[in-house]
Parts: C-alpha cells; structure tokens; sequence
C-alpha cells in the first residue's frame, strides 16, 4: 500500500506545502508549518464537502429578496454600526488591543438582551466565572436571563447550547477555543477555521446571534488566518487608546448593512457606554493658541467638529510624524506649501496630531491641516470661532466637498461663526462662509 504523501500547513495564513520549508512564501513567517495528520487532513475534506452546498440555477427575476429582522441591542452607537440593530442567524466578529473595552462591552450588551427575557450564553476562555461576576457587579450586568460558562472545548460547549433556546451568544475568545478533531494548538490556522465554521453552521441552523471576540496582532489585524474575517458576517474594530476615556467602534465589514457609520463610546465608572455628548469630545474651547485648527468630518452620515494639531520647529535632522492623518498626504501637503507659499518647512521638524483619537481618512480636512501648519510656523493663533473644510489639489486649488450644509449646520450648533470652504452652502446657516478658491488665500485671510 502506497504511503500517503505528507501535507505541511502554515500556522499563520493557512497556506500549504508537500514539504516542511523554513519560511512561508504566502505571508513570510519564520518556522510556522506543522504537518498535518491524517485524521486532520479527513476533517478538512469534510469540512470542505459541507461548506460546498448543492443549488440549482436560477435567472435574478425570480429571486425573492429575504426581509431581514433586526432587534436592538440596547445600545444606539451599536445598533448604529451593526446598520440598525443586531440581525438573527448573524456572525459578528469583534477586534481591538487588550484593555480596549471589547469584554466590558459585550457583557452588557448580553445583560441589555437579557434584560427583555431573552436567554443569553456567555462564554469565556479567559477568565473565571468570579471574575465575569466582579465586572457584572460593576456594571449592573447581574441579569437572571445571561448565563456564563467557562469553557475552551469545542463539544462542551457545543452540548450546552443544545440545553437551552439561546437567542445570542457570546465568545470570548475564539483564539483560546479548540476542538478535539483537530490535532493542534488553540488560535492555530486549523482550530480557528473549524471552530468559525461549526458556529457559522449553528448560527445559520439555529437562527442565533453570535458574537466573537478575536485577538489583534501587533500590526492591529486580527489574530489568525484571514479566512475568519471572511467566513463571518460583520467585522467590527474598536480604535482608540486604552489610556483615553474615548473608543470608536469601526466597521470594516457588514452584510446587512452599511460599513460608513462608526459608534463613539466612553469609558467611565459604569463600564463603556455610548458617549451622549459625543460633539464636543473632539475639540477644546479657550482663547486662540497657535498651531490649532478645526474642522468637521463626516464620519458616515455623523459630522463630527474635531481638532487638528500641527507643531513646527527647525530642526537639523527634519522629521515628519502624524497621528490620526495619513502620514503621505501630509508629506504631499508639506511640498505643497514649499512650493507655492514658499514657506521653508524643508528644514523643519512637523509634527500632526488630531485630537481625541480620531483617524481622519477623508481630503476634506486638507485645509485644517495646512492652517494648523502654517499658524505654528507663523506662531499667528487661529480664532477659535472658525473652522476649515475643504480638500487641497497638488496645483494648490481648494476642491469642493460632499455634505457641505451638514457640516456647517454641526458647526453652527457647536456655536462656531466663521467657516472657510471653498464654496457656499445650498441652505443658509448661521455660519458665515468666506470663500477660498486655492491655498494662497488662507494666507491672506490668516
């Protein structure tokens, strides 16, 4: 009888080799194929055979689109980011670094679902029952519905679940869950993919909301193959420092909804709860200091008044570094000034920082950030009553930007009064506009 050839398999992405090598092609990690047996190569086929449903053909006309349901977690920035509340039968994976909030969150989350008589299962692979008892203290999460069960076998608690009709369950982590079918360490490519898949199955079957709690690598990527970002419905990321009171819950994926809308927690005394002032979180009143610019960003249909931050200082060895703005847009924007406002920045340290911990993605806040670095060059303050949005062009033109009369009614309830945008707003506001057309005219107006 023939030998059957050995299968290596890369621990980090999954992908997979007919000999051990030293260093994976795919992802580039050192010393992560492990063979795979054959009791694990037959459990990966038919895991295979499974997820290969059988379906007929049909034209797009006679597809009938499904209504789906959705019900309130009992927290509006939540609901807002799953796309209005958390669909039945849905995989929902979150990500963020240690201490960020992602167990405290989810805890009461399942005590809100416990709290309308539904039976809730929260499991923990990391923590003792006295421990998710001292933080359910904490946060008034002691519910009579939420049961806890700490447990890392897949079976086990596979079997629990069939005791009970539980509408949503919790996992916290899926790195630290294992199953005996797989001959290999928990969090391992293996483990991971069919431990997501049994749930994904017990998800659908059972029409139960999942939520899965994922580890983040240093890179701030989930830990894992990247197959479990594909296999669940929603991905969702917290951002922020666990140093500051602010989190921001981003989605990076939804199939029920959209993934623009981010939800804004606090962290306080009571756990994280949604932060109900969220508008003035992000910027600072006070007399005018220079190398302060504000501006207003959309995050989804949310417009939102931030800060930007620039500090400008000679330096023998110049140096570039941004924290909450892309780093090449703001070297773009740097050349931009050299050239056509002839400002020296060649020779200078240039440091951005946007307040509050947010990630500013969109070009509509260009103009902020070049009135922040020229008001620290010029050492000139900026009146705290103004704001800029608008999007800088390499020729040094200001573009016009979406959802204008948004932005400027935010800024007209945040009580500022004067707004630098390239163009006019379709609905008249209280906030007076001063037209700018290209970058040479904010010299002037400063």
């Amino acid at each position: 009888m023939a030998k059957a050839k050995a299968v290596f398999e890369c621990e980090a992405c999954g992908n997979r080799q007919s000999k051990w090598i030293g260093k994976c092609p795919q992802c580039g990690t050192w010393e992560s194929f492990v063979e795979l047996s054959g009791e694990q190569l037959k459990t990966l086929k038919t895991l295979g055979e499974l997820t290969a449903s059988k379906s007929s053909v049909k034209a797009i006309t006679e597809i009938e689109v499904e209504e789906v349901s959705r019900r309130s977690t009992g927290d509006a920035e939540l609901d807002l980011v799953l796309g209005g509340g958390l669909v039945d039968g849905s995989l929902v994976l979150i990500g963020g670094s240690p201490g960020i909030g992602k167990s405290t969150l989810l805890l009461k989350i399942a005590s809100n679902l416990a709290k309308n008589g539904e039976e809730v299962l929260y499991v923990s692979g990391e923590e003792s029952a006295s421990q998710i008892k001292i933080r359910a203290n904490r946060l008034d999460a002691n519910e009579p519905n939420l049961f806890l069960l700490t447990e890392i076998n897949l079976d086990l608690i596979l079997a629990e679940i069939a005791k009970r009709d539980y509408k949503t369950i919790i996992i916290d982590s899926i790195q630290t869950l294992f199953s005996d079918r797989i001959a290999s360490a928990p969090g391992s490519v293996s483990q991971v993919r069919e431990i997501t898949f049994e749930l994904m199955r017990l998800a659908k079957s059972k029409n139960i909301a999942i939520f899965i709690i994922g580890h983040i690598t240093k890179e701030g990527s989930i830990a894992g193959p990247r197959i479990l970002e594909h296999m669940v419905d929603v991905v969702l990321y917290f951002e922020g420092d666990g140093a500051r009171e602010l989190r921001i819950l981003r989605g990076f994926k939804n199939r029920f909804g959209s993934t623009s809308e981010v939800g804004i927690f606090e962290m306080n005394e009571r756990g994280l709860v949604s932060a109900k002032d969220v508008a003035s979180k992000f910027f600072t009143r006070g007399s005018a200091v220079s190398g302060s610019a504000v501006t207003v960003t959309m995050e989804g249909t949310r417009a939102l008044v931030v800060e930007i931050q620039a500090l400008v200082c000679e330096s023998g060895y110049p140096k570039r570094s941004s924290t909450g703005f892309d780093r090449n847009r703001l070297d773009m924007l740097l050349a931009l000034l050299e050239r056509k406002l002839e400002l020296p920045l060649g020779r200078c340290d240039v440091f951005v920082n946007v307040s509050g911990g947010v990630k500013i993605t969109e070009p509509a806040c260009d103009l902020a950030v070049v009135a922040a670095i020229v008001s620290s060059f010029r050492n000139r303050p900026i009146s705290k009553e103004s704001v800029f949005v608008g999007e800088i062009t390499l020729n040094g033109e200001i573009r016009d930007v979406f959802n204008l009369d948004a932005r400027l009614k935010e800024a007209e309830f945040q009580k500022f009064k004067n707004a630098i945008a390239p163009s006019k707003p379709l609905q008249k506001t209280g906030v007076k506009v001063f037209s700018a057309k290209e970058i040479a005219q904010i010299l002037e107006w400063m």
